[in-house]
């Protein structure tokens, strides 16, 4: 048996993905994948060491743009294409990029701007099948993936989803991967019911097992990536997830512990599951009457678009006041 937790959660299966927006922390980790958002670039971009990378996305705009803001904006695209392209220097497989948050809500916009994200990556020398567009996963965003994916193989990466209802629809879009945050669904319940959970009994967890097993029950591709971790525990009752996300402090905690990580999630015992078939294909309002019933995934939802929005526009603040 691998002697960390790390090499063994690896060993069932489950393919270790970096959380984070500081590419120079990512390389012991030995990861297949990274994935950002604004939160973590905005938190990067403050380090001296970062500085250069802001500096190539404002000499790429300073020529570009009628005002300030214009300049910012495509500041701020060049800015997130560096980051990636420097964390696609240290993972042999993809980083996530994410379309601006504000755009959770116009399917045509969130498709323009993945489109022109990954022509910025090819004039840089990236080839699309090395990115995956990170889009929240509203009714929107899920159908701009649909698009994306089918008609311009862009891969993508739905993110920000809480609910069933949310993980079924993406699946019936053909996306490449889904993003389900165990912590952020934690922290809901710990506020609402008062109850500490354990890691079996954690609503995240219990969300992300019901996934996986409707994916393989049902025969979806799509990808389940467990993201937005607040402890090893809730990674750990996850090994054999198809990916795991993970922020770099608790990655050091599974390489410095040699705690057993037996396998808990399986496809093929899936396959015997007792679970019914449910769809929202072309059915825009069934899938908003039923993320609304699920009041933890609505407010989630929304308080995510809101957060990530606020982190760009302060980016974009920062930007702007360089120009």
């Amino acid at each position: 048996m691998s002697s960390n937790s790390l090499e063994q959660l690896k060993a069932t299966g489950t393919v270790i993905v970096t959380d984070t927006g500081e590419f120079e922390s990512i390389a012991k980790y030995t990861p297949q994948d990274a994935t950002t958002n604004p939160s973590l670039i905005l938190a990067a971009s403050k380090k001296a060491e970062y500085a250069k990378l802001i500096d190539v996305a404002i000499d790429y705009a300073k020529d570009k743009g009628s005002s300030k803001k214009e300049k910012a904006e495509i500041a701020l695209d060049r800015l997130l294409i560096e980051f990636g392209k420097e964390i696609l220097n240290i993972v042999p497989g993809r980083v996530s990029t994410e379309v601006d948050a504000r755009l959770s809500f116009d399917k045509d916009a969130t498709v323009k701007k993945a489109i022109e994200l990954i022509e910025l990556y090819k004039s840089v020398g990236i080839s699309k099948d090395r990115i995956l567009i990170k889009i929240a996963s509203t009714w929107e965003g899920i159908q701009a993936a649909r698009e994306l994916e089918a008609k311009h193989g862009i891969h993508c990466n739905l993110t920000l989803l809480f609910s069933f209802a949310q993980a079924v629809a993406c699946a019936e879009a053909k996306v490449t991967l889904i993003s389900p945050f165990v912590g952020r669904i934690l922290d809901w319940y710990k506020a609402s019911t008062g109850k500490e959970y354990d890691a079996e009994s954690d609503p995240g967890v219990v969300s992300v097992r019901q996934i996986f097993n409707y994916y393989k029950k049902f025969d979806y591709n799509t990808i389940v990536m467990g993201a937005s971790f607040r402890n090893t525990g809730e990674i750990k009752a996850l090994a054999g997830c198809d990916y795991l996300t993970v922020a770099p402090k608790l990655l050091e905690e599974l390489l410095n512990s040699s705690e057993d990580v037996p396998k808990v999630l399986d496809a093929s015992a899936a396959k015997t599951e007792s679970i019914e078939k449910v769809t929202f294909v072309d059915d825009e309002p069934a899938f908003r009457l039923s993320l609304n019933e699920d009041a933890m995934a609505t407010e989630k939802l929304s308080q995510g678009i809101r957060a990530f929005g606020k982190d760009a526009e302060t980016l974009l603040a920062q930007l702007e006041s360089r120009f």
